[in-house]
Order: structure tokens, then C-alpha cells, then sequence
């Protein structure tokens, strides 16, 4: 039997709960889990750009496979870290969907790939210089702004796992039919099951037990094709500068800082709500930290034809569902994602996987971050103050983008590009809302307005004392268990009362 190498193994738990050390086994397979929960959403923009740029299936197939190995390496950077590099937590890092609108418009207006990858370079690198600002707001992060961006990051999530459910690709013919939506409802039947069970590792388990159960049922129903799989190469190591050396154009690049601005954001947010999923202090120099793990992986992917890299948001609610909370796990899932990226019919095994098995097991995860958010929002203080107004303002702004896509397209590209993310507009409205009513104490009134919680009622222990069994208000009045009025007087007359001594 495999034993726990840690301090766990010895008697005692490690001093922060995300450096526990599974065995392998356990690892790897928690990894897996983590692969497959963020697969689809990897290779989606690759996909898009490559189509984007004219590319044949080879060249996306390339652009796959580089997405995949960037990915698990930057995660292994993210997960283990080094000085000064990697938050040391449970995050996965993959291409950031951020920067897809940005790198297809600078494509549609006549740069190259090469264009693209020059941007990412040149922006990242920026991005690089001014985490030690990013790492600073954190003292703007309290559990109100911080349960906001975590319950919009799981909302905003909500359309991603509905479309899996439904097919993933909207142009195809049985795209929302009841046998894709069937087919989500018997995963998401199964994770619910499974985690219902007394084995707390088949609990643990039960998202890639139910995504392998769907997949299966998918096969048997014809639901599944893994014809695809044979086809290509087996083993590619990844090619340097691909597609040719990068170029560097002054609007492209202006244009990616701007993803960059979002990119940081949206990990800052990340590293916050796998912090208070954890259970363990992120302070600003582990934010920093986790910031520029994400600039440089950024920076260096597109040497392997790869783009803009971030924390996955989803992966944060499959720790919080799984209760697994050791950062290996995810560096085995980003050792996974490695040997994905030079083994590319080991990718096209996973990529088999159906839609809307991955749909039904989204539903889950994305909801637990969600309600991972509700949580932290239940404790914050919301008596006189302006609290709630914060929270039903920064939701209903986070919320825009999700209920009209469309709502910014007429504004100007670098708002739209930073607004058009529910997080994002979520966790700028939270900070700015936040600053304004509990930094910026000038003009705040003593009587708050009515979205103020109002003053806890209270009750002297004295006055308590005196009150019998079946004692009630009626009319406005205080009667007993016999209907008879109790007196009400004075506080000088109630200190000669009998009932007061």
C-alpha cells in the first residue's frame, strides 16, 4: 500500500492544507479529473483563432497540441513554483479565452498569427512589470468584494456548461436535442449519486467516474466517436516559432494589454477564491507571485505557438466540490496536460469525450463555485452600512454580459473587451463601489439609506426575566396566557413593582 509522504503520514497534517501529498495513484487520478474538467474549454481557442486564421486541420491540430503542453507546464510553474514564480496553489492555468475576441480582430484586420503572437509577447512582458501593483489591491479584496467576483466567476460559468449540455457547437444538426440534453442529465445523475455514497473516495472520484460512465453510455447508444483517434501522429515534440517569427505592430499590442488588464483581474479573483476554498492565507506577495507566473508562462508560450495564460475558473469548483485541496493534485493534472501536448492521440482519446458528458459535470462544478461565493457573501457584515448595495450592484453589473452579449458592442474596443467579461465588470464594480462607501468615509451619512441593513432589535435581560410562559403581543398590547393585559408603566414606577424584584 502506498502511504501519504507528508506530514500527514507521520501523525500530523501539513501546516497549509494545500501541501498535502496524496499517493500517486490518488494524485493522478484527481489530476485526470482535473484535465477533463477544463479539456473543452483549453482547446476552444485554439480552435477559434486557428479557423480564425485561415489555418488547415494540421496547423489547429498543431495549435492543440501547443495550447496543451504550454498549459500543464505553466500549471507545474503556477502549482509547484519557484522564487518569486507560482502562487503555490491549486490552480490550472490554460489559454486565457480573455484574449479570443482581441487576437480574431487583429486577424480580421489584416495581421498575421505572427502579429498575434507578437502582441502576447510584448503585452505579457508589460504585464510582467506591473504585477507588484495587481499584488497590492488585495487589501480592496474584503469578503464582500471577494464573495461577488466568486459567485459571478460560477454564474458566468453557467452558459459554458448549458452549451456543453446541449452539443457544444451550435451550427450542428442535433445541437440542443433531448438525447445531448439526456445524455448531460445521466452525468449530472450519476456525479449526485456517487457523491451520496459512504466511500469518501468514490466521493472524491465522482466527477471522473460520471464523465467515464457517460462517456461509456455514449458509446453504447452511438453518442461517441473514437474513430478520429488513430489518425495523425502518436508522439510530436513541440516546434519553436511554428509559424514563423513573431512581429510586433504598436495597435495589436495596445490592444492585448488590454487582455492583459482582464487576464490579471480574472487570476487575481481566481487566487482569491481558491484561497478561501482552501482555507489557507493569500496574502498580496502570494498574489504577486501567482501574477507573475501567469505574465511569464504568457510571455514564453508564444515561442510554442501558444497564447495568453490564466487560472481556470472551473477547476477552482471542482476543489471546492471534490474537497481536494492539495496543489500536487493539480500539478499531476498539469503533468497530464504535458504528455497531452507530445502525445497528440492521447489528446484526441480525451477530446472523444462528448460535449455534453462534460455539460452535465459542468453543471455541478460551476454551481459549487457559485454557492462557494454565496457563502463568503453570508458573512459579511451588512448592518449599517453599504454592503448590500455593493453586492446587488457589482452582481447585477457582472450579470450584463451574461444576459446580453451584445450589450457592449457599440462601445468602444478596450471597454467592450474589458466589460464584455462578467467577471471582470463584477470585480471592477466591486472595487469601486467598495472604495467609495467603506474607504472613502466623506458623505457618508449616519442614517444609511434603505438598502442599509437595518439595527439588530434588542432585549435587556431584566426586561426578560419578567416575562412568563404564554406571555404575547395582541393589538399592540402585552397580555398573558389568559388573555389579561399586562401593565405597562414607567421605568421609576417598574422598580417598586412586585414583578421586578
Amino acid at each position: 500500500m502506498i502511504r501519504r509522504r507528508s506530514a500527514a503520514a507521520k501523525g500530523s497534517r501539513p501546516a497549509r492544507p494545500e501541501d498535502e501529498v496524496l499517493p500517486l495513484g490518488s494524485m493522478f487520478a484527481y489530476g485526470f479529473q482535473h484535465v477533463l474538467t477544463m479539456y473543452g474549454g483549453i482547446i476552444a481557442p485554439p480552435l477559434i483563432i486557428g479557423s480564425a486564421a485561415g489555418m488547415d486541420s494540421a496547423d489547429i491540430g498543431l495549435l492543440i497540441a501547443a495550447c496543451l503542453f504550454v498549459g500543464g507546464a505553466a500549471t507545474l510553474l503556477q502549482t509547484i513554483g519557484v522564487p518569486f514564480f507560482g502562487s503555490q496553489l491549486p490552480l490550472v492555468q490554460g489559454v486565457s479565452f480573455a484574449g479570443v475576441a482581441t487576437m480574431t480582430a487583429i486577424l480580421s484586420g489584416g495581421g498575421g498569427i505572427q502579429s498575434v503572437f507578437g502582441a502576447v509577447i510584448a503585452a505579457s512582458v508589460i504585464g510582467l512589470l506591473i504585477t507588484p501593483i495587481f499584488a497590492k489591491v488585495i487589501r480592496f479584496f474584503p469578503p464582500v468584494v471577494n464573495g461577488v467576483v466568486i459567485t459571478t466567476i460560477g454564474l458566468t460559468l453557467m452558459p459554458v456548461a448549458a452549451n456543453w449540455a446541449m452539443g457544444g457547437n451550435a451550427k450542428a444538426e442535433d445541437y440542443g436535442s433531448v438525447s445531448n440534453i439526456g445524455l448531460a442529465a445521466l452525468t449530472l445523475a450519476v456525479v449526485l449519486l456517487l457523491s451520496k455514497v459512504g466511500s469518501g473516495t468514490i466521493s472524491r472520484l465522482s466527477i471522473l467516474l460520471a464523465i467515464v460512465i457517460g462517456t461509456v453510455f455514449a458509446v453504447v447508444v452511438g453518442k461517441a466517436d473514437f474513430s478520429a483517434v488513430g489518425e495523425g501522429p502518436v508522439f510530436a515534440l513541440p516546434s519553436p516559432f511554428a509559424f514563423g517569427m513573431p512581429t510586433f505592430e504598436v495597435a495589436a499590442i495596445i490592444s492585448m494589454c488590454i487582455v492583459i488588464l482582464v487576464t490579471l483581474t480574472e487570476t487575481t479573483a481566481d487566487i482569491l477564491a481558491v484561497g478561501e476554498i482552501v482555507e489557507t492565507k493569500v496574502d498580496s506577495k502570494r498574489i504577486a507571485n501567482g501574477l507573475r507566473a501567469d505574465m511569464l508562462s504568457s510571455a514564453i508560450s508564444p515561442v510554442f505557438n501558444s497564447f495568453t495564460q490564466s487560472a481556470f475558473a472551473q477547476n477552482v469548483g471542482l476543489v471546492a466540490i471534490t474537497g481536494v485541496k492539495s496543489r500536487f493534485v493539480v500539478s499531476a493534472g498539469g503533468l497530464i496536460l504535458v504528455i497531452l501536448g507530445l502525445l497528440p492521440v492521447l489528446g484526441r482519446v480525451v477530446a472523444a469525450v462528448p460535449t455534453p458528458v462534460l455539460g452535465g459535470a459542468g453543471i455541478v462544478l460551476f454551481g459549487t463555485v457559485a454557492a462557494s461565493g454565496i457563502r463568503t457573501l453570508s458573512n459579511v457584515d451588512y448592518k449599517n452600512n453599504m454592503n448590500l448595495i455593493i453586492v446587488a450592484a457589482s452582481l447585477g453589473f457582472g450579470m450584463i454580459p451574461i444576459a446580453a452579449p451584445a450589450f457592449y458592442d457599440q462601445f468602444p474596443a478596450w471597454f467592450s473587451t474589458i466589460f464584455h467579461s462578467g467577471i471582470s465588470s463584477a470585480a471592477v464594480m466591486a472595487i469601486l463601489l467598495n472604495i467609495l462607501f467603506n474607504h472613502i468615509k466623506a458623505g457618508n451619512s449616519e442614517d444609511p439609506s434603505v438598502f442599509a441593513g437595518a439595527p439588530v432589535r434588542v432585549i435587556r435581560t431584566d426586561q426578560l426575566r419578567i416575562l412568563r410562559e404564554g406571555d404575547h403581543i395582541k393589538d399592540g398590547k402585552l397580555v398573558d396566557v389568559d388573555g389579561q393585559e399586562v401593565a405597562v408603566v414607567p421605568p421609576e414606577q417598574a422598580q417598586d413593582s412586585p414583578g421586578m424584584k
